[in-house]
């Protein structure tokens, strides 16, 4: 029986432990064609997940060199003290001090230059990455606010009532890049990753999913802040907020200042709470539920969003 050819795939880049890794001689310039070769937020954010994938192995890559170099020398330090010591070898060369002192300095400054030469590519490195991260997110925010300009996200609110006097409010599942847009929209600052709002993952099944992610700045064990905690992070932000699983909305009090609600992702629908103390509440009072809904129809009628209300 003939069997139809397959090409061989092929082989990954082996690592030689004596040279500079060349698997990532590209560095950001692979991204960076993706970033450019498609118009969308999706690809926007893949390029920058891809950068961010580059930047993280070259750190390694670095750090592993100049861990290598440092254990040679030592290694070299300790076989010349040992060559040096060994006064009663018969063999000529590096058991006389002397020799063994030429030959270590000899070493030493061939590690120096190797040690300079991985400070200096190290330094490049992250010079382009920097320059790379720069154009991502200059790129983003761009399409962002461009696409913002030719469509509008579209809410459907959901009623449910609880009573006479409570709520629950409801909000239609959005899709990814209308998610992004939101975001920015609510807070003029773009999502640290594309599909942040339908992230339910959990470092600990104990625990519900974090409201941020450990990035842009946000400490590991500070992605579980409170709701004055969560408030700060996102006013403490610049261009880019590390949000997971909501999109925050500040609505006015009619007396002044205002109020802090969130919509929280849960399957298909966003479910609106109100930050009450260090937590939020889902269930509404009848003026916080008309509330929101007032500050949606505002945005409505500034042309910013589509809206359809819906008591169930």
């Amino acid at each position: 029986m003939d069997v139809p050819a397959v090409a061989e795939s092929p082989a990954l880049p082996v690592r030689n432990t004596d040279t500079p890794w060349t698997g990532l001689a590209s560095g950001p310039d692979g991204a960076l064609g993706q970033l450019r070769a498609l118009e969308t937020l999706e690809s926007a954010y893949d390029a920058w997940a891809e950068l961010k994938r580059g930047h993280a192995a070259s750190v390694i890559q670095f750090r592993e060199e100049q861990s290598r170099l440092t254990q040679q020398g030592s290694f070299l330090l300790g076989a010349v003290r040992a060559a040096g010591m060994d006064a009663g070898s018969a063999t000529p060369g590096l058991q006389q001090q002397g020799a063994a002192g030429d030959f270590l300095r000899d070493a030493e400054a061939k590690l120096a230059r190797a040690r300079e030469a991985v400070s200096q590519r190290e330094a490049e490195s992250e010079a382009r990455y920097q320059a790379a991260f720069t154009e991502v997110r200059a790129t983003l925010l761009d399409r962002v606010k461009r696409y913002l300009q030719r469509s509008q996200p579209h809410l459907t609110l959901l009623l449910r009532r609880v009573g006479a006097e409570r709520s629950i409010l409801h909000v239609s599942r959005v899709q990814p890049d209308e998610a992004v847009l939101l975001c920015y929209l609510l807070t003029q600052r773009v999502p640290s990753r594309y599909g942040f709002l339908f992230d339910d993952s959990t470092e600990d099944l104990a625990l519900p999913p974090a409201p941020l992610y450990a990035e842009e700045s946000v400490a590991s064990d500070a992605v579980r802040p409170d709701a004055p905690g969560l408030l700060h992070v996102i006013d403490a932000s610049t261009d880019v907020v590390p949000l997971k699983g909501f999109l925050p909305v500040r609505v006015p009090r009619r007396g002044g200042g205002e109020d802090f609600f969130r919509l929280l992702q849960r399957g298909a629908v966003m479910e609106v709470e109100i930050a009450d103390g260090p937590a939020f509440r889902s269930i509404l009072t009848r003026e916080e539920s008309e509330r929101f809904a007032g500050h949606l129809l505002r945005l409505k009628l500034e042309g910013r969003i589509g809206l359809d209300i819906e008591a169930g």
